[in-house]
């Protein structure tokens, strides 16, 4: 966590920050924008097809986004086209197993590279 520095204009208090802190949480605000959960029936049941829809496209924008990853990047590392991840993203779409996997590998090896890039060498 970055440190952060206050001040007061105008009687106003304003918060500074490090540019890339403040991109970090432009992009997590971002990911703010869900595709909505669906309402559960009378019973309280939700519907599975479409609870399992929204909720994967869920995950994979929340880990994404950690990712610092543009929806074109993730496309790209995981060998599938952009409109094929937007319409996951979105809930309209379910992808198959195989381009689960795909997606998945390519948010770990993501992670990895950042990770590593973090990390102090020796």
């Amino acid at each position: 966590m970055a440190t952060q520095t206050t001040i007061v204009v105008d009687g106003k208090p304003y918060v500074l920050l490090p540019r890339e802190e403040y991109d970090r949480l432009t992009a997590l605000a971002k990911a703010a924008d869900l595709p909505p959960l669906p309402a559960p029936d009378a019973q309280g049941n939700y519907p599975a097809v479409e609870y399992a829809r929204a909720s994967l496209a869920r995950k994979i924008i929340r880990d994404r986004v950690a990712a610092g990853m543009t929806q074109r990047q993730l496309a790209k590392l995981a060998g599938i086209r952009f409109e094929h991840l937007s319409r996951i993203e979105g809930g309209k779409h379910i992808p198959s197993v195989p381009t689960i996997d795909k997606i998945d590998r390519a948010l770990k090896k993501s992670s990895k590279l950042s990770k590593s890039a973090r990390s102090p060498r020796k």
